[in-house]
Formats: C-alpha cells, structure tokens, sequence
C-alpha cells in the first residue's frame, strides 16, 4: 500500500510523534514510571471538584433538580463550524469586561484543541503563497525565539516552513541564587534576517509563557515584535496555552494586549481538561472565516463538550479565579520544589536552570554533556523517567552545529511530589556519572 506525498509527511518519525507514543506506552506499562515528560496538566483537587460540579449541573435543572434534557440535546448536536455560539459569546463578555478589547462574535473562533488551531493558522500564513505577479513564493512562520513549542515543527501539510532566530542566553539569578539563565529575543539578528527583508515572512509566532523553556517575553520585547509584525503588514500569532487569563501560569510581570493584527490562541488544557481538546482563537474577522471554512472541511464543528463546561465558569468569571487562586499557585509551589530537589541532587555540577516564570515545566541545561540529551533520554528511559530532549525544540534552525540545541532537556513539574523527587533522583543520579566518567 503507498500513501501520497501528504501521506508520507505524515507517517514519518517526528519528535512528536515518538513523544506521545512514548508517554502512551508508559501509561499501559505494569512497571512504575516517573512521567516528566509529557504536557498532561496536574490533577489539582480544587479544579477537578469544580470541573465535576459544573459537568452534574449540566444535565440538571438547578431550580427544579430534574434533568435537563435541553442540554444534553444542545452538547449532542453539531455546532456551525465557528464552534459553540454560547461559549463564544461567553468569550466576547468575558474578554471585553477583563480587556475592553471591544471584540464581537465574528472575532473568536473554537478549534479541537489549540494544535489543530496551529495546524490551520501555520498553513494559513506558511507555505506557497502568488505574488502580485502570479508566481509562487514561499513563505515561512518566523518564531522569534528559540526552542519553541515541539508540536509546531510538523504541521505544515507540505515541508517545513520555519525562520526562527537563536536567543540571547544571559546568567541571571533567581531568589538570590546563582546557576539560572534567561534566553532573550535578538533583534538586531531578527531585524536582518534576510527572508522578513526580502517578504518571504508569512507570520511571526511565540509561545507565552514558552513551552519548553518556561520563558515569558518581557510587555518590552512582545511590543517590539507587535511593531516589525505590522511594519511588514504581517500577523503577530501568540500562544497563550499556559498564559493569560487562563491557565494564568505566569510569575512575571506580564500583561496580555489585542488588536487586529494579532492572533490569540487560547485551550481549555492546561486549566485541567486536555481530553475535551478545546482551542479558542481570537482574531480579525477575515481570519475567523478562514478557520471556520476549514473547521467545516477538516472536523464539520468542533466538539462542544468543553465548550459547555466552561461556559458558566467564563460567565462568572470562576475560570480565572481558579487559574489566579489554585492553578497558578500550585505551579509557582511545584517550580520552587523541582528547583530545591535539582539543586540538591546537581549542584556540584554544571547545571544551569532557564529561570522558572511560568509553564508547567522546566529547561535545564548540562553544559559540555559527554553525550546528547537525545541519548540521555533513552538512559533514563530505560531507568523509568521520562523526559523530552531538547534537539526537536528548534524548528527553522539546523542543530547540527548548534552545540546547546543537543545539551538540555524539558521536564514536567505536573507530576505529584513522589514522581517529582524520585525523577529528578534518576536523573541526577545518571547525569553525575556521565560527568564523572570523562
């Protein structure tokens, strides 16, 4: 059987791929595994118990306690391809009292997840484009920073478009220590980057917080990017899975801005429901139609499920209060513990931590590592702890001679404080005999 060129893109090996079979594989497993590797939130009592109430008083008449039919009929039933009308006006309500932003429903659109909202916008904006005298031209996705986001690399339907700029990596300190940095954007690099010159730059993107690195870009360098996006009539795309408002992972001081020329994307994930694979973009109207028009192609609607759980809780504001009063916090806590433990097991060696301001992980970095993290990650592996190496955390940048791009790793800090501490043991313990043994 032979599949098609899109077939072939497809089923080849990816980081992505071997990092969900790999977390799917460990979930079957009879053997304990210290799962830091995966994207799964934390199980927080406080948001599973809210979650619950809302999904029983979904099928419930509060008023009269009998079932409500209506809305299991409504749940039950397509939605138009812009996804769930409820939810999206809850959403206008919701961002035009927090931001006066002053959107409507034409500015908001729902996807299954905020992948499949990545899988449309990137082909979109990347790919082959006709210029004003009918030839082709690619275009690419410019990321600003990396590492950025393992899910972005393969989303392309065909090849990979990608421009993406190396930070700046400084020392910093983090509570009075030493042994963290900090990646920052370099613009003078992305203000000379040869293909935004020449208009082969179809959109810029970052993740905010970032996934891996737990790096916030400063309100200084989102302002700055806003500015070269619109200076060459081109969207600014901003991942907001672990941002503003909700989850609200985000230690920093940090604020969250829109207008026509950005796109915001937002998923109901990492607040605690990653299985109802509900993603929300904010945009202009011209895009909302695009993604509607290929809502109804790719998946007819998005599921609603999501959708009508966390209506009430954006109604009544109780989505941002839990992500302000439990989410936030419990990451803020696990953070200081992942670090506390590291410390301790490494801090003889030559560790460095990408300081902690949001996420639910943590990039830590082994300087001059004997061997690659990709090996490294299957020693550990094979030791009963995962992690996700840092080599498919640069799409648009060749990291064959990129020495750092081979040297760290992203660790979850979703897990409970068991895992956390006989994980990061593991990897101490490994690590310190690959320094020794040079």
């Amino acid at each position: 059987m032979k599949f098609s060129k899109f077939g072939q893109k497809f089923t080849q090996p990816t980081g992505i791929s071997q990092l969900m079979d790999d977390l799917g594989d460990a979930l079957k497993s009879d053997q304990p595994v210290n799962m830091l590797g995966g994207g799964n939130p934390a199980k927080i009592d406080a948001v599973n118990e809210l979650f619950l109430e809302t999904y029983k008083a979904l099928g419930t008449d509060n008023d009269a306690g009998v079932p409500n039919s209506s809305a299991i009929i409504s749940m039950a039933n397509y939605s138009n391809p812009q996804g769930d009308s409820a939810f999206i006006d809850a959403l206008v309500g919701f961002f035009n009292r927090h931001y006066d932003w002053n959107l409507t429903s034409e500015n908001i659109a729902l996807t299954n997840g905020s992948q499949n909202a990545f899988f449309y916008l990137f082909n979109l904006f990347g790919g082959a484009f006709a210029d004003e005298n009918s030839e082709s031209i690619d275009k690419s996705i410019l990321l600003p920073l990396t590492p950025e986001y393992i899910g972005y690399s393969d989303v392309h339907v065909e090849g990979q478009h990608f421009a993406a700029v190396l930070p700046h990596i400084d020392e910093v300190t983090h509570d009075g220590e030493e042994g963290f940095f900090k990646y920052r954007v370099d613009f003078d690099a992305l203000e000379n980057l040869p293909a935004l010159k020449e208009g082969r730059i179809g959109a810029i993107c970052c993740s905010r917080p970032t996934n891996p690195t737990g790096n916030v870009l400063t309100d200084d360098e989102m302002s700055h990017l806003a500015e070269i996006a619109k200076r060459y009539n081109i969207p600014l795309i901003i991942d907001n899975a672990y941002g503003m408002p909700f989850p609200n992972i985000i230690y920093s001081d940090a604020h969250l801005t829109w207008d026509d020329n950005t796109i915001l994307c937002f998923s109901l994930s990492k607040i605690g429901l990653p299985g109802m694979r509900t993603g929300i973009i904010v945009a202009d109207a011209k895009v909302i139609e695009a993604v509607s028009a290929m809502n109804a192609v790719v998946n007819l609607a998005p599921t609603r499920f999501g959708a009508a759980i966390a209506t009430p809780l954006v109604e009544n504001d109780r989505i941002k209060q839990l992500a302000d009063n439990e989410i936030k916090p419990f990451y803020q806590k696990q953070a200081t513990l992942a670090v506390k433990l590291l410390k301790e097991a490494l801090g003889d060696y030559p560790l460095m931590i990408h300081k902690p301001e949001g996420a639910i992980f943590l990039w830590l970095w082994f300087k001059d590592l004997p061997i690659t993290t990709v090996e490294l990650y299957e020693i550990l592996k094979e030791k009963g702890t995962l992690i996700v190496p840092s080599q498919y955390f640069f799409p648009g940048v060749d990291v064959s001679d990129y020495q750092h791009a081979h040297e760290c790793i992203r660790m979850s800090i979703a897990a409970d404080e068991q895992t956390l501490t006989d994980g990061i043991k593991v990897i101490g313990d490994v690590v310190r005999e690959l320094y020794d043994g040079r």
